[in-house]
């Protein structure tokens, strides 16, 4: 029983670390095994996600040293085997990511079929389409992708639908594919930029990553490198709105202001003053919040990431409110569990309607996935009395030290693992 036990009712105060961008790290790690040099990585997370893929690549025969908690080194020389099919990747989605890396550098590899969280379908089917268009024979057998090539040739590759996943992957593949490869209708998210400037470091030929149009002239090896990942803009807009939700004033730092316009915007317009400097903002939430509409878009529109985050600050504010999913069909399974808080919203297929009330009350809650679990965090911080949340070794996949930040800014909040704990933590903040 691992749960976080919280009082709510306290404004969040003071500034906040933004860790690396999980998104980014997870390609950017299985790209380290296109080159068999060594490749030094920078502000890596230490959420399980990464522990899942590094473990992963290591039973690949990788070399992995770990030199600081942020910092990882990789020496893919020494691969011994193309199949990755172990327990820990099947829980996380980023798996795929190492078919596309092996399959650039080896033309072949088996990898276990996505898991991670049930938000809705996640068809990997413009992965498979990206890699046939590069001369991939794609199969699945026994529950793993199968790829195999005699060689990758560059191809011109329209995606059906914006999918980072499938941009990054088949990025992956041409890479060292022969000729160019033009990626339409590509994502067009920081980390698709960050995995493109990873594989530049390396040697790659990439031009356009950022626009919708990506441009890749296949090169016939990669060589060392040294890389920093960028900050992660979910856990960044994650205490943004847990500010607005708490009536605080919190300044996240080591964080690319850009990045989280859409994010800054919709704080904005409910009523949050909001200040950027070059690597830091500042939230300031002195009133209630009003009502607005929201449609979560792929980048740079608003993140379905942080969907569940504002809904729950709409859950408070000040007359009705509607939250359009676009991107997921399945995104909206913690609204029951906010309305055992209080909070008055009505799901019709993919809108919810809020109308905003005046508090959220304590309760006892289930995280149903990572980002709705963070979610219920932000609501349990900001309700009255006490809230229990289960199963957070969702949320613990994509926040480091969670818990221990929101502490830093006066959040009454612990990691508890018996009932003994959670009496302890109850006897403590009164």
């Amino acid at each position: 029983m691992e749960q976080y036990a919280i009082k709510g009712g306290n404004p969040l105060v003071g500034e906040v670390e933004i860790g690396g961008a999980k998104n980014a790290a997870l390609a950017i790690l299985a790209a380290a095994l296109m080159t068999d040099e060594t490749v030094l990585i920078d502000n890596v997370p230490d959420v399980s996600d990464i522990n899942a893929i590094l473990s992963a690549m290591q039973d690949l025969g990788a070399i992995v040293t770990r030199l600081g908690r942020h910092t990882v080194k990789i020496n893919a020389s020494q691969i011994h085997t193309l199949v990755a099919d172990g327990e820990e990747l099947k829980k996380i989605r980023a798996s795929y990511y190492l078919l596309g890396a092996l399959t650039a550098k080896y033309k072949e590899a088996r990898v276990v079929l996505p898991g991670g969280c049930n938000i809705g379908s996640r068809a990997i089917d413009q992965h498979i389409k990206g890699f046939k268009a590069l001369g991939v024979d794609v199969r699945i057998e026994h529950g793993l992708i199968c790829n195999k090539a005699e060689h990758l040739k560059g191809s011109h590759i329209y995606l059906d639908v914006v999918t980072v996943g499938a941009t990054i992957n088949t990025m992956l593949a041409a890479a060292m594919a022969d000729g160019q490869t033009t990626i339409e209708n590509a994502a067009k998210e920081p980390h698709v930029v960050d995995v493109a400037n990873f594989l530049n470091s390396m040697g790659a030929n990439i031009k356009g990553a950022g626009t919708d149009v990506i441009r890749i002239r296949g090169v016939e090896k990669l060589h060392k490198t040294e890389y920093t990942i960028i900050p992660d803009q979910i856990e960044a807009g994650t205490y943004m709105f847990a500010a607005a939700v708490t009536k605080g004033d919190v300044t996240v730092k080591n964080v690319i202001p850009k990045h989280l316009e859409s994010i800054s915007a919709k704080l904005m317009e409910i009523g949050c003053e909001v200040e950027e400097s070059d690597d830091a903002v500042r939230v300031v939430a002195s009133k209630r919040l009003t009502h607005t509409q929201v449609k979560t878009l792929p980048y740079p529109g608003f993140p379905t990431d942080m969907q569940p985050q504002i809904t729950v600050a709409l859950g408070l504010a000040e007359g009705t409110s509607t939250v359009t999913e676009s991107i997921f069909e399945n995104r909206f399974k913690y609204v029951d569990e906010l309305t055992k808080m209080g909070a008055s919203i009505k799901v019709e297929g993919n809108t919810a309607i809020i109308d905003g009330v005046s508090r959220y009350t304590g309760a006892p809650l289930v995280a149903p996935d990572l980002r709705a679990g963070a979610a219920l965090v932000m609501a349990g911080l900001a309700a009255e009395e006490y809230t229990v949340i289960d199963n957070i070794q969702f949320i613990e996949r994509g926040y480091e030290d969670f818990h221990l930040k929101l502490q830093g800014l006066g959040a009454k909040i612990d990691r508890v693992t018996s009932e003994k704990e959670l009496q302890k933590f109850k006897l403590k903040v009164g």
